[in-house]
């Protein structure tokens, strides 16, 4: 059977025009985001008292914490469901969810009039138990924490029989053996948070009957939000894999990604028939004729997200060829960001409002700076750290 080596910095050199771009996109976005602070949102962005959320919720929130859905369900099929094999996968995994969840966290400071009052759920003082987003603010919260001390042993790692830290090796061994005993306490909260989390943010939407389009609103939005987290948690996970392995020009993991990829038509096919029985049982197909424009992106996010990888994921070919299964890959978690962009902008629409919400260039520039910073990160930390584990080789059980 093949075998992973440990998992080690990859000592790649960061002065490559990929990063460079992405370190312009980065201060470029910044600059908005600075100018925000500084001026307000009225200066930045195009939001309003009918629109009051805008790109920022639909991308950097709606969309960032559906992405990061990779961390919770490998850590789930891993170290829940006992499938060591995937092991090498977790690290990586639990790497873009703790930055998903951080730059979303930042995201929304952008997105708050008050943003620096974005602490205060950490005071019971300021708890609000009848408010869903107050339970989705906490339940990040924590996350985002367990998500920060699963990932201190491989900080830790770096540093821990070091001869050059005589100090920090000893404090960092210790560290290593105290996360390790909890770890499991830590990933079972992960799991739980996780799924609290994402369901409740479909519940944002439910409490706003009026003013969302029928052919998105529905009262079991909270279950297809949490479904589609889950069916495109593995697809990120894969796309993160392939696409890292290009980028560092190492060698595609096809012995994990390929079975793993088996797990997906499950979990999309739930998916699916969830959200088509929803539409029979509430008869909202009636409304793709009366509306062209919102029912063509409905049937883009169903057929191209949905049903067409759905379809691809069935051949073993398709799975055990990188470009394929890439492209499979891809489609998938293009349809979870279109569905969360078609359900908290295109499918918002306040009865009185007085003229359409439009993007601003600010807007647009803050969220392409936010996302190349995350990926920026993603390189500066894959570098120094034990992160991606070596090329496989063969080995024996």
């Amino acid at each position: 059977m093949l075998v992973h080596g440990p998992a080690k910095p990859t000592g790649h050199t960061l002065a490559t025009p990929g990063v460079l771009a992405l370190l312009a996109l980065t201060v470029m976005g910044m600059g908005v985001a600075g100018y925000r602070l500084v001026f307000g949102l009225q200066a930045v962005t195009n939001l309003d008292q009918q629109h009051p959320w805008g790109l920022w919720i639909a991308i950097d929130v709606g969309t960032g914490v559906a992405l990061a859905a990779g961390g919770f369900t490998t850590a789930a099929l891993v170290h829940v469901f006992h499938r060591q094999r995937y092991s090498a996968l977790m690290r990586p995994a639990l790497l873009t969810a703790m930055l998903g969840y951080t730059f979303v966290g930042i995201g929304l400071m952008f997105d708050l009039g008050r943003y620096y009052n974005i602490w205060h759920p950490i005071l019971p003082s300021m708890w609000q138990g009848n408010s869903v987003l107050f339970e989705v603010g906490l339940c990040v919260m924590c996350y985002l924490t367990v998500l920060y001390i699963e990932f201190l042993p491989i900080v830790c790692e770096r540093f821990a029989g070091d001869d050059r830290y005589p100090r920090l090796g000893p404090v960092c061994a210790w560290v290593q053996r105290v996360v390790r005993k909890t770890m499991f306490l830590l990933i079972l909260a992960g799991v739980v948070l996780s799924c609290l989390h994402q369901s409740s943010l479909g519940t944002l939407m439910v409490i706003a009957p009026s003013k969302v389009h029928p052919l998105w609103y529905t009262p079991i939005l909270p279950l297809l939000f949490l479904l589609s987290a889950i069916a495109v948690g593995f697809p990120m996970v894969i796309f993160e894999s392939i696409y890292a392995s290009w980028s560092m020009k190492s060698k595609y993991e096809m012995h994990l990604l390929a079975p793993l990829a088996r797990f997906i038509p499950v979990f999309l096919g739930v998916y699916l028939a969830f959200k088509i029985g929803d539409m029979v049982v509430r008869e909202s197909y009636t409304h793709f004729a009366a509306t062209s424009v919102t029912g063509a992106l409905f049937a883009s996010e169903i057929i191209l997200g949905l049903v067409v990888p759905l379809a691809l994921l069935l051949s073993a070919r398709v799975r055990s060829s990188p470009r394929w299964l890439l492209i499979a890959s891809l489609m998938v978690v293009l349809g979870v960001a279109l569905n969360r962009v078609n359900i908290f902008l295109v499918s918002y629409q306040p009865p009185y409002a007085v003229k359409s919400y439009v993007p601003s260039v600010g807007e647009f520039v803050l969220t392409v700076g936010l996302i190349a910073c995350l990926m920026l990160v993603y390189r500066v930390i894959v570098t120094y750290l034990p992160v991606l584990s070596s090329a496989p080789k063969a080995g024996t059980a």
